[in-house]
C-alpha cells in the first residue's frame, strides 16, 4: 500500500483547516462591514487579507507581467483563463483594483463566501436566468469604480489549455462600454489542478495585456471580440 505524498497531508490537516479558519474570519468581518459601507470597499479589503493569507500559507508566489494596470479608479473587464480554484486569490493579490467577480448564482449559498458575495456587491448570475438586472448591476458597478474579473471558459480547464470564451461578458462589456483587459494566469495549475485534492507550493505570473476598447463596437461583435481575447490570453501560455 503506497502512502499518499506530503502535500496531500499538509493540504489535508493544515491548509484545509487553515483556509476555512481565513474563510470564517474575513468573511465574519467583511459581512460586519456592509452595513456601514454599502460601497464594498472594505469587504474587498477583507477579500484581498484573505487572498494574502491563503498564498502565504500555500507557498505560492504572484508575479506579475505585461503591461502596467489601467488605473485603478476606472472600471473595467478583466477576463481570464480559469485552471484553478487558486486563480481567484492569485488575481485578488496581483490586481490593485477593487475587484468584483461574476460567478454562478448557486455560490451565494455558500457560507461565508456566498455571503460575503452577495453583500459586497460581486454579480451572481442564474446561467439559465440571467435576466436584464445584469446589465443593471454592471452599471452600478461602474459607477463605483470597480473592476470585474470574469472567467469566460465557464469552469476550469482539466488539462490546461484555453478553452472556447463564451460571449456573454463580451455582451455586456460592449452594452456597457467598459474596456475588456485580457489577463493569463500562468502555472495556476500546478497549485491545486481540477480535480485533485492536493495543494503544492509554485511560483504563478499573471500577465497582463494592453485593454481592448468597447466603445465603437456593437453587439454583433461581441463574439469576434470573445475569440481575439482568448487568442491573447492563450498566447502568453505559449510563451
Amino acid at each position: 500500500m503506497t502512502l499518499p505524498p506530503f502535500h496531500w497531508w499538509r493540504t489535508v490537516f493544515y491548509l484545509i483547516p487553515a483556509v476555512t479558519l481565513y474563510t470564517i474570519s474575513c468573511g465574519i468581518v467583511s459581512l460586519a462591514s456592509t452595513f456601514v459601507d454599502r460601497s464594498g470597499l472594505t469587504a474587498h479589503r477583507c477579500a484581498r487579507l484573505w487572498a494574502w493569507l491563503i498564498l502565504r500559507t500555500t507557498g505560492v508566489e504572484v508575479e506579475r507581467a505585461g503591461v502596467e494596470p489601467p488605473d485603478p479608479r476606472a472600471s473595467c473587464v478583466f477576463v481570464a483563463n480559469h485552471a484553478s480554484i487558486y486563480d481567484i486569490p492569485i488575481l485578488f493579490t496581483a490586481l490593485p483594483h477593487q475587484l468584483r467577480i461574476i460567478a454562478k448564482a448557486a455560490l451565494g449559498y455558500v457560507p461565508f463566501i456566498g455571503w460575503h458575495l452577495r453583500l459586497a456587491g460581486h454579480m451572481l448570475v442564474d446561467r439559465d436566468k440571467p435576466g436584464a438586472s445584469i446589465f443593471k448591476r454592471m452599471q452600478r458597478m461602474a459607477r463605483q469604480g470597480a473592476a470585474l474579473i470574469a472567467f469566460p471558459e465557464g469552469s476550469r480547464s482539466a488539462d490546461g489549455r484555453v478553452g472556447r470564451f463564451k460571449g456573454g461578458i463580451f455582451l455586456l462589456a460592449i452594452e456597457s462600454g467598459l474596456p475588456v483587459v485580457p489577463v493569463t494566469v500562468v502555472n495556476s495549475r500546478a497549485v491545486m489542478p481540477k480535480g485533485r485534492l492536493m495543494v503544492c507550493p509554485a511560483r504563478t505570473r499573471v500577465v497582463l495585456h494592453p485593454p481592448m476598447p468597447t466603445t465603437d463596437l456593437t453587439r454583433e461583435d461581441a463574439r469576434k471580440l470573445a475569440d481575439r481575447t482568448r487568442e491573447i490570453v492563450a498566447s502568453a501560455l505559449a510563451v
